[in-house]
């Protein structure tokens, strides 16, 4: 059976064009950890990245042993994911000057089958794997976005405000105003590992609400 690849199957998700677009973004299931602090240096982060994907190959890989759920099918595991905010649900990426002060939640999606029972027993599996992880944040997460405006970022993080004011000029021309709100936040794709690709080659979707 062909392996399921979420950024190639769902391209209009995944792989958006260096010009902006609108989009409906449906509901979709996730692993999400909510936290506090900069990406580059909170330990808070860290353990959150350690949890997202524990959970995510624990679920992946139980055809190992014959423990996959109802429906399992082959399939790669998503991109991470991350919706921004501050103090303020308004963030929008722009002006940024402390990162200590992000508000973030990070998340992996999930295939369909994915229960919230799924999730448990991969809670279960992991934390008796690996009982030193704190697994208390990590939830079972459905999320329908509903309409946006999103664009393909090529480069660093930190050169993110020039694609983001293109996606407000063009959001604004098509007659759309930007809907930041409880549950509607910036949001970040990242298609690429920083770890193994240069900075200038890094591709990140950015996603914002509109209405």
């Amino acid at each position: 059976m062909k392996k399921l690849d979420y950024k190639k199957e769902y391209k209009d998700l995944y792989q958006p064009k260096r010009a902006p677009s609108i989009i409906d973004v449906p509901e979709m299931v996730f692993i999400a950890v909510d936290g506090s602090g900069n990406p580059n240096t909170s330990p808070e982060y860290k353990a959150a990245m350690e949890m997202l994907y524990g959970l995510s190959f624990t679920i992946k890989m139980s055809k190992m042993n014959n423990t996959q759920p109802e429906g399992y099918f082959e399939y790669t595991v998503p991109p991470l994911e991350g919706l921004w905010y501050g103090s303020e649900v308004d963030f929008d990426g722009l002006n940024v000057t402390d990162k200590d002060k992000f508000r973030w939640i990070s998340m992996i999606r999930q295939p369909e089958f994915v229960t919230e029972e799924v999730f448990k027993w991969a809670m279960d599996t992991l934390s008796a794997k690996k009982p030193e992880l704190d697994l208390s944040k990590a939830r079972y997460m459905r999320y329908t976005e509903g309409l946006c405006v999103q664009i393909m970022h090529i480069g660093s993080y930190d050169k993110e405000a020039e694609s983001i004011l293109k996606l407000k000029s063009f959001a604004s021309e098509k007659g759309y105003k930007e809907d930041f709100s409880q549950g509607r936040y910036h949001h970040e794709i990242y298609l690429s590992d920083p770890r193994r690709c240069a900075v200038e080659r890094l591709k990140t979707v950015i996603r914002h609400p509109i209405s």
